[in-house]
C-alpha cells in the first residue's frame, strides 16, 4: 500500500510540473487592455530560413528576368544592389550577416552571354557554382499555370539524388534554399504549386507546376532553366573542393571548338573548288567543232560521222599493212561491227589521254595559284 501510495504522489508531481510548463508558454490576455498597448503573438515562426537573392554586375536583360522569376517564387528572400566584379566573393558572407540571412544565391555573368550560379549556406558553407542553362523566362513562356503569390511549394527530386553523395548534398541544400518556411510572415499558409527537381545528361533541370486537381493534374507556370554542377566547396563562397564535374565544358571551349569546325568546312570547299577547275575538261564535247553540226537531220549526221570515220580508219590500215589476197565477204554485220568497235576504242584512248593531259596542265598551274594562310 506504501508503495502504490508512494507512485501515485510521483505522478501527480509530474502532472502538477507539466501543467505549470504549460501555463508558462501559454500567453495570458489580461481582462481589459489599453488600446495602444501592442497584442502579445505566439511564437509558430520556427524555421527562420531567410535566403539573399543579388547579382554582380555583367548579367544581361533575360538573366535579371531570371533572377526577378526565381524572387517571385520566393517569399523569404531578401535583395540587394548588384555587386562589383572586381570585389572578392568573400564577400558575400559579410553582406548576408548585414542582412540577417544564412542562405545565398548570387549570379555572376561572363562576357553578357553565360550565367553562373552560386548557392551557398553561410556562413560555414558549402557552396555549389552551376552553369544556368536552356534558361525561359515566365515572360517567355506565358503558360497556362498560375499560381498564388507567396504560396507554399511542394518539393519533388528525382529518385537519383539519394543514389549518389554529392546529389544527396545539393538536394539538401536545394531544400533549404527553396523550401519556404511554415508560418513566414509573408507567407500563404497552403500548396498550390511544386517545384521538380529531374535529373537528366547529368544536369538538374527545375520546373514549376500548378497543381489543378487532387488527382494529380498539373499545369507549368515557368520558369524554365538546366543547372549544370561545376564544383562544389567545403566552405561559403570557398575552400577545398569537395567535388568536381569531370564531364563538365565551359561555354567558351564550346564556342571555340564549333569556329573550328566552321573553319574545316571553308578549307573542304576550297579544296573541292581546286579539284573540280583540275579536273573540268576545256571543251565539253571534243569531237564537236561548231555550231553546224546541230543543224539537219540528227540521224543523217551520225550517218556521216560513222562513215568518215570509217573511211579514215581504212585508209590508215592500207598504208601501214601490205596488201593481202581478197576474201570472200560471208555477211554484212561482220564488216560493219568490226570498224565500229576500232573506232570507239580509239575514241576513248585520245579521250583519256587529253583528260590526264588536262588534269596534269591544271594541277601544275593551280600548284604556282594556290591561296595561302595569312
Amino acid at each position: 500500500m506504501t508503495k502504490l501510495k508512494a507512485k501515485k504522489s510521483k505522478t501527480n508531481k509530474k502532472q502538477t510540473q507539466e501543467s505549470k510548463k504549460e501555463d508558462e508558454n501559454v500567453v495570458v490576455l489580461p481582462p481589459v487592455r489599453m488600446s495602444d498597448d501592442p497584442t502579445p503573438k505566439q511564437v509558430k515562426w520556427i524555421n527562420r530560413q531567410r535566403v539573399l537573392v543579388f547579382a554582380a554586375r555583367g548579367i544581361n536583360h533575360r538573366h535579371r528576368h531570371l533572377m526577378e522569376d526565381i524572387k517571385k517564387l520566393m517569399p523569404h528572400h531578401k535583395t540587394e544592389s548588384k555587386m562589383e566584379r572586381s570585389k572578392n566573393l568573400y564577400i558575400v558572407n559579410e553582406i548576408s550577416e548585414m542582412k540577417n540571412c544564412n542562405k545565398c544565391i548570387l549570379f555572376e555573368g561572363r562576357k553578357m552571354r553565360d550565367l553562373y550560379m552560386w548557392m551557398a549556406n553561410i556562413p560555414n558553407g558549402p557552396s555549389v557554382k552551376f552553369l544556368v542553362e536552356n534558361i525561359y523566362t515566365m515572360g517567355e513562356l506565358k503558360m497556362t499555370g498560375n499560381c498564388l503569390r507567396g504560396s507554399r511549394p511542394l518539393l519533388s527530386f528525382d529518385p537519383q539524388f539519394t543514389k549518389d553523395a554529392h546529389y544527396n548534398l545539393l538536394k539538401e541544400l536545394l531544400t533549404q534554399i527553396f523550401g519556404v518556411p511554415y508560418h513566414h510572415p509573408k507567407s500563404q499558409p497552403f500548396f498550390d504549386h511544386v517545384y521538380s527537381f529531374m535529373i537528366l545528361d547529368n544536369r538538374i533541370w527545375f520546373r514549376n507546376y500548378q497543381i489543378l486537381s487532387e488527382d494529380g493534374a498539373l499545369a507549368e507556370i515557368g520558369p524554365r532553366f538546366v543547372l549544370n554542377p561545376v564544383k562544389i566547396f567545403s566552405g561559403s563562397f570557398g575552400g577545398g573542393t569537395l567535388w568536381e564535374n569531370p564531364k563538365y565544358v565551359s561555354p567558351a571551349k564550346l564556342r571555340q571548338a564549333f569556329s573550328k569546325k566552321a573553319a574545316n568546312k571553308y578549307e573542304k570547299r576550297i579544296e573541292q573548288k581546286v579539284v573540280y577547275e583540275a579536273t573540268r575538261p576545256e571543251t565539253a564535247y571534243p569531237d564537236i567543232e561548231g555550231p553546224e553540226f546541230f543543224k539537219g537531220d540528227p540521224l543523217e549526221k551520225a550517218q556521216e560521222v560513222l562513215m568518215k570515220e570509217v573511211k579514215e580508219e581504212d585508209e590508215s590500215m592500207a598504208d601501214s599493212e601490205p596488201e593481202l589476197p581478197s576474201k570472200p565477204v560471208f555477211s554484212m554485220k561482220k564488216a560493219k561491227n568490226r570498224p565500229d568497235k576500232v573506232i570507239r576504242r580509239k575514241q576513248l584512248k585520245a579521250k583519256s589521254k587529253a583528260i590526264s593531259d588536262q588534269i596534269k596542265k591544271r594541277k601544275h598551274l593551280l600548284k604556282k595559284k594556290k591561296p595561302t594562310k595569312g
